[in-house]
C-alpha cells in the first residue's frame, strides 16, 4: 500500500509546552543520547519461561549448552544482577574434571563446580553477574563440561554424562530508570521496546466525553501498537488523567484535554512526546488537533510517517493513505494466491539453520485466512529442499517434518555417496530417488489451521564405528533451503459462519481486509474508560492478527449504528450497546440483562447413529427452545451471529452483566490455552472457566466452484450421498453391460 504524508517541525513549539505543574523540560539532547535518572531502582525478576525455556534444559554430552535470552529496555539499565541456577547432575562424573561454565554476551563471568555430595540431587547456585556486559539484546550461556572417566578416549553419547535446569532457575535484574530525550525519532520506544518481550501495556489518556472520532484514532494507534506487540500479549487501558507510573499516549483537544494536561496552542495536527506530568522520568505521547479530523490526521501520520519524525514535535500537514487494501493481503499472512518461499516466512535466513547432534527445531510460522476450503482429500503441497553434514554409513540420522507439534512425515538421512558433492549433499524427502533430488510433501489439509508453526527436527546419530572411534559431535550442521515453499494456491475461500474459533485466533471475518475497511466498532453512546479500553485492545489484537494498522475501521455509537449496518461489527455489549442486542431478541444464542440471563437451548442427540443419518454432530445441532435464567454471579461472553442488517456479514458481541466483567474476556484473549476453547456462535466465561457452544443458525460466507457446491450439498446428508453413489454404479454397470452386449452382438452378427 502507498502512502505519502507532509509533515514539519513546528517552529517555537515544544513539549516544554505543559502545564504549570510540570517541570521546565530541558532543552532536548541528541537523538541517542540519555541521561540517568535519580529515582529508586526497580528490581524484576524474569522465570526460565520468560527467557526463552518453556521446559527444563537438558544438558548431555553431545549437546552440553543451551543459551538464554534477556531484553533490557530502551529506557532501562541493569545496576546489578544475579543468577539463581537450578540444577540436577549425575552422580557418575570424575567431579575434580566436571563443572558448569557461565557466559554472558561470550564473556565467562563464573564457574560452578560439580561435586559427589551433591550429586543426583536438585542444587541451588547464585552467580552475580557484572551489570557492565548487559546491552539490550543478551545472551546467558550455562555450559556442561563434565567427563566419566580418566580413559584417553570418551563417548560424548554416553548416558552417564547428563545435567538438568530446572524452570525453577530465575533472574533477578536491578535496574535504574534512564530519562529519554524528547525526541520523535526514538518512536515507537519507549512506549513499545522491541527489547521487551513482557505484555505491551500502554494506557491511553483521553477526556471524559471522548467523542467517537477521536476514539477512531486512537484506535488507529492502538492497532499500530498492535501490529509491533506481534506474539505478546497486549492491554491498552484508558484513563481520565496521565498515569504516574507508565508511559502513556494522551490525544487532547482545545476544548477537550485531559485532567492535569495543558497544550498552549494547538495551531493544527500535530504529535509531540514530552515528559508526562505526572511523572517526569516517563513519557507522554501527545496527539493534538483543534477537531477530531485532525487527530486523525495525527494518528495516521504517526503509524505512516513515524520514520521522518524527529524533534520533541512534528506538524502535520497532510496524509495519504494510498489505494484500498485487497482481500486476504495482510502482512502478517502468507500468501495464498501462490506458492510462498521460506524466505518470505523468516527475518534472517539464520533462523533455517541448526548445529549439533540433537539441535531445536527450525520453527517456521505461517498464518493464513481462516476461510481456506477443503476436501476431505485435499492436501497442502510442501516443497522441501535441505542440507545437513552427511554421516559416513547408514545409522539412525533423521528429519522429522511437524505441523503444529504433529508428525507429517520422517526420513531417514543418507551418507555421502559417489553421486553427491563431498562439502554440500542435496537429499530427497521420498526415497528412491537422486541426492540431488528433491520431492514434496502433502501435509493433510485438516492439520492445517489460521496460525500454523512448522517444525523440522533433525536429528544427527553417533558414527561411532568401534571403543575409542567416533566422529566429533559439535561438526554436524543443517538447514532447511530457503527457497522451500508451501502452497495454498488450491484452495477456495469458503467458511461456515459463525466461528468464534476463527475470531479469537485471527479476527476473521474482520481481517479479511487487513485495514479493516469493511468493519465498525460499535460502542456504548456514553462508553466507559472499560469500554473503551475493550474498543482499543480489540483494534490492538486486529494489528497483531494482520500485522498492519486499522487504518479504514470505523468506529460509531450505538444511537448511530445505522450509519455502519453495512459493515462486519463488533459491538461493545454494554450500557446502550447492550440494548441494541435485547432488540435483536430471539436472533441472539445468548442474551444478557441486568439480572437475567436467556439462552437458546440445543436438542442433544446422544445416538451417534442417528447423529450420523442427519448428518449432525454433538457439536453442530439445531436450536430447540430458549431459557430464561437469573442469577447474581459474574458472567461475560464473546456472541457471534450473521448481522440482521445484511446477509453475509457477521456480528460479534463482547457482552458481561456488568462493565469490569469485560475484562474477563480480553483475559482470555491474550491466554493461548483458553483461546484453543473457544469455538461455535457462543463462549460463555466465569472467571477462569469458560465453554464454547454452538447454538444458532448457520450462514456461509466466500464461494465455491458448481460442483464443490454440489459436494457440500450432498455430504450434509450421508443416506442420501450413499444412495447416490448406489445409483451412479448401477449407471455406470448397466451402461457396461449394454456396450459389452452390443460388443457381442456384433460379432455374433459378423
Amino acid at each position: 500500500m502507498a502512502t505519502a504524508f507532509l509533515i514539519s517541525t513546528i517552529p517555537g513549539q515544544s513539549a516544554a509546552q505543559v502545564a504549570a505543574s510540570s517541570p521546565a523540560a530541558a532543552p532536548p539532547p541528541s537523538p541517542g543520547a540519555t541521561a540517568a535518572s535519580p529515582l529508586v531502582t526497580r528490581t524484576q525478576v524474569l522465570t526460565l519461561a520468560q527467557m526463552g525455556a518453556n521446559y527444563p534444559i537438558p544438558l548431555r554430552g553431545v549437546d552440553p549448552d543451551h543459551t538464554l535470552n534477556v531484553g533490557v529496555r530502551l529506557d532501562e539499565v541493569v545496576t546489578a544482577a544475579r543468577l539463581k541456577l537450578v540444577f540436577t547432575y549425575s552422580p557418575a562424573l570424575v567431579f575434580p574434571l566436571s563443572h558448569l561454565k557461565i557466559r554472558l554476551n561470550d564473556e565467562v563471568v563464573a564457574t560452578i563446580p560439580l561435586d559427589q555430595e551433591h550429586a543426583g540431587q536438585q542444587v541451588t547456585r547464585e552467580v552475580d553477574l557484572d551489570p557492565r556486559y548487559f546491552t539490550d539484546f543478551n545472551r546467558i550461556n550455562v555450559q556442561m563440561i563434565a567427563h566419566y572417566t580418566l580413559d584417553h578416549c570418551e563417548d560424548p553419547f554416553h548416558s552417564s554424562l547428563w545435567a538438568d535446569i530446572s524452570p525453577s532457575t530465575t533472574l533477578t535484574l536491578s535496574k535504574a530508570n534512564v530519562t529519554l530525550p524528547d525526541n520523535l525519532a526514538l518512536l515507537p520506544a519507549p512506549f513499545f521496546d522491541r527489547r521487551d518481550n513482557n505484555r505491551v501495556t500502554v494506557p491511553f489518556v483521553l477526556p471524559a466525553n471522548t467523542d467517537p472520532a477521536v476514539l477512531r484514532a486512537a484506535g488507529v494507534v492502538a492497532s499500530w501498537l498492535g501490529a509491533l506487540a506481534s506474539y505478546r500479549e497486549l492491554r491498552f487501558p484508558v484513563s481520565r488523567t496521565a498515569p504516574g507510573d507508565a508511559h502513556a499516549i494522551a490525544l487532547v483537544m482545545p476544548n477537550a484535554m485531559p485532567d492535569g494536561l495543558r497544550i498552549d496552542k494547538i495551531e493544527g495536527a500535530s504529535v509531540r512526546v514530552m515528559p508526562n506530568p505526572a511523572n517526569p522520568a516517563r513519557k507522554l505521547l501527545v496527539l493534538a488537533g483543534r477537531n477530531p479530523e485532525e487527530l486523525q490526521l495525527a494518528a495516521n501520520a504517526l503509524v505512516l510517517g513515524k520514520a521522518a519524525m524527529a524533534g520533541a514535535s512534528t506538524g502535520v500537514q497532510a496524509v495519504d493513505l494510498g489505494k484500498p487494501r485487497q482481500p486476504y493481503d495482510a502482512p502478517a499472512w502468507a500468501p495464498v494466491d501462490r506458492p510462498v518461499l521460506f524466505k518470505e516466512l523468516v527475518t534472517d535466513p539464520q533462523q533455517l539453520q541448526v548445529a549439533g547432534a540433537s539441535p531445536d527445531a527450525i520453527r517456521v510460522n505461517l498464518r493464513v485466512p481462516a476461510d481456506l476450503f477443503g476436501w476431505n482429500d485435499r492436501s497442502v503441497p510442501l516443497s522441501i529442499k535441505y542440507r545437513y553434514t552427511a554421516p559416513s554409513t547408514y545409522n539412525d540420522s533423521v528429519l522429522s517434518v511437524d505441523i503444529n507439534d504433529q508428525l507429517v512425515r520422517s526420513y531417514r538421512l543418507k551418507p555421502l555417496t559417489t553421486q553427491g558433492d563431498e562439502n554440500l549433499v542435496s537429499v530427497p524427502l521420498l526415497s528412491g530417488g537422486s541426492v540431488s533430488a528433491s520431492s514434496d510433501i502433502l501435509i493433510p489439509a485438516f492439520r492445517v489451521g489460521s496460525n500454523n508453526q512448522m517444525q523440522f527436527r533433525f536429528s544427527m546419530d553417533s558414527q561411532k564405528t568401534g571403543l575409542c572411534a567416533s566422529t566429533a559431535t559439535n561438526v554436524a550442521r543443517a538447514a532447511v533451503d530457503p527457497d522451500s515453499s508451501i502452497d495454498f494456491s488450491g484452495f477456495s475461500h469458503y467458511a461456515a459462519l459463525p466461528n468464534l474459533a476463527f475470531f479469537a485466533n485471527s479476527g476473521y471475518p474482520f481481517t479479511r481486509l487487513a485495514d479493516l475497511a469493511d468493519t465498525a466498532v460499535v460502542v456504548p453512546d456514553a462508553p466507559t474508560t472499560i469500554d473503551q479500553e475493550a474498543a482499543l485492545t480489540m483494534l490492538g489484537h486486529m494489528g497483531k492478527w494482520t500485522g498492519l494498522p486499522s487504518l479504514r475501521v470505523a468506529v460509531a455509537p450505538a444511537k448511530a449504528i445505522d450509519t455502519v449496518k453495512d459493515r462486519n461489527l463488533v459491538i461493545i455489549g454494554t450500557g446502550s450497546a447492550a440494548q441494541i442486542l435485547t432488540g435483536w431478541g430471539k436472533s441472539l444464542p445468548l442474551m444478557i440483562e441486568r439480572g437475567k440471563t436467556e439462552i437458546t437451548l440445543r436438542d442433544q442427540r446422544s445416538h451417534a447413529w442417528s447423529n450420523w443419518l442427519s448428518g449432525t454432530d454433538d457439536f453442530d445441532v439445531s436450536p430447540a427452545g430458549r431459557a430464561i435464567l437469573t442469577a447474581d454471579g459474574p458472567l461475560a461472553a464473546l456472541i457471534g451471529f450473521e448481522s440482521p442488517f445484511k446477509a453475509q456479514h457477521s456480528i460479534v458481541a463482547l457482552t458481561a452483566t456488568a462493565d469490569e466483567r469485560l475484562r474477563d474476556v480480553l483475559d482470555v484473549l491474550e491466554d493461548p490455552g483458553r483461546v484453543a476453547q473457544i469455538r461455535g456462535d457462543l463462549t460463555v466465561i466465569h472467571h477462569r472457566d469458560l465453554e464454547g457452544l454452538r447454538l444458532g443458525e448457520r450462514y456461509y460466507v466466500g464461494s465455491l466452484p458448481w460442483y464443490g457446491r454440489l459436494w457440500m450439498r450432498l455430504s450434509g446428508h450421508p443416506a442420501l450421498l450413499a444412495i447416490a453413489g448406489i445409483i451412479a454404479g448401477l449407471i455406470v454397470a448397466l451402461t457396461l453391460f449394454w456396450a459389452l452386449s452390443r460388443l457381442a452382438a456384433r460379432r455374433n452378427g459378423g
